[in-house]
């Protein structure tokens, strides 16, 4: 190595460049890489070189050298990227595009004529990916008889394979029950009992209706922190009836002055299979969202239950999204999804959203996992006071 020798060489370089003479600058960049042939810069100097000289061969052989010596090298693979596209290697330029996209993300600041390159690549990528995106709709239409759940996962897959779509997690607060499949929403073939839920629809919303009519007194908000909790995305909710809830059934235990005004809604509770959990479940409440409120994106407790939305009174501009997924609440519909992936809600309306919530369980669990659950429950919590575990 002779970096005297290298420094000369790319000084010459860089005055050949400035003259236009890209040649030149090639030649004496070559000597510079012979005698120093660690130092990157030297090697994307090269590559410049040979791209004025629309030799791509050589320009790709010095991106690939200054790659070897830091593939994490920004300016590297965007000329990279670059190359790619120019040659219309799909493929490749799309996986080195999207390597370009990470690493300008740490970037201090940039450029607008880095940024316009970089607004460049992301219209080309965005081009590709539309084109694949057609073609698996394509191929994936001409099968025949897949279910809900099938179509699903399969457009999952694609939307992810693409670079456009996040895979979401579980993340409990509580207990967490391994190996369950991670459904943002679950199908409706899985809640047979959905039909009989929604024929009720009407009922349930007029005796929330007459529960509430006039006075917000049996409301509670749904935050409510005990003081010196520190401030957080809640704050805005705590204490506040913007998210406001009455409850039928908390933590197993029957809320009978509510229930006792809504009789009908509570007979079709007792009917329905929720997940009964002692000192846990079900709970099965009213929620209401005041005009222009906003539900934090969060995530739940235990993904032993699906927890299930019924819409009773929905103004337009209402929204529910779970993971990547969203949706609008329907009046007089139901769905289920996993309040342990991260879901937000809002109305950005000017009425009130009224829906009905309860616990169901997670369909993925089979009779024996659900009876494992309620007895390893009721036995920690015999333990925790003190009693013997009772089997």
């Amino acid at each position: 190595m002779e970096p005297t020798l290298a420094q000369e060489a790319n000084a010459e370089g860089m005055a050949a460049l400035r003259a236009g003479n890209a040649p030149v600058a090639a030649a004496a960049f070559v000597r510079a890489t012979q005698a120093d042939p660690g130092a990157l810069p030297l090697w994307r100097n090269l590559a410049h070189a040979r791209r004025l000289q629309g030799d791509t061969p050589g320009e790709r052989a010095a991106l690939d050298a200054a790659l070897r010596i830091d593939r994490l090298d920004f300016a590297s693979q965007l000329r990279m990227a670059q190359l790619l596209e120019r040659e219309g290697e799909e493929t490749a330029a799309l996986s080195t595009w999207s390597a370009v996209f990470q690493l300008a993300q740490a970037l201090p600041g940039i450029a607008p004529p880095l940024q316009a390159e970089l607004d460049a690549g992301q219209a080309y990528c965005a081009a590709l990916v539309a084109r694949l995106a057609g073609a698996a709709q394509r191929a994936l239409g001409t099968a025949k008889g897949r279910s809900e759940s099938e179509n699903r996962r399969l457009a999952a897959m694609v939307d992810q394979a693409l670079g456009r779509r996040r895979v979401y997690h579980n993340e409990c607060a509580g207990l967490f029950f391994p190996f369950l499949p991670e459904d943002e929403y679950f199908d409706r073939d899985q809640f047979p009992w959905f039909d009989e839920l929604e024929a009720a629809s009407q009922i349930i919303a007029a005796e929330l209706a007459a529960l509430i009519a006039g006075s917000d007194d049996l409301l509670r908000p749904y935050v409510k922190f005990e003081e010196g909790v520190p401030e957080s995305q809640w704050s805005a909710l705590d204490g506040s009836l913007d998210w406001g809830a009455c409850f039928l059934w908390e933590y197993g235990e029957p809320n009978l002055p509510i229930i006792e005004r809504c009789p009908q809604t509570a007979a079709l509770l007792e009917r329905l299979p929720l997940a009964r959990i002692p000192g846990r479940g079900p709970n099965a409440f009213f929620s209401l969202l005041k005009p222009h409120s906003r539900i934090p994106a969060h995530t739940g407790v235990t993904n032993v239950r699906a927890i299930v939305h019924l819409a009773l009174d929905i103004p337009p501009g209402c929204g529910f999204r779970v993971g990547n997924e969203t949706r609008e609440w329907v009046e007089g519909k139901a769905f289920a999804f996993d309040d342990t992936i991260e879901h937000e809600a809002w109305n950005d309306s000017d009425r009130r959203r009224a829906i009905l919530i309860i616990d169901a369980w997670n369909p993925h669990l089979s009779e024996a996992e659900r009876e494992g659950v309620c007895a390893y429950i009721a036995a920690a919590d015999q333990a925790l006071e003190g009693r013997p575990v009772v089997r």
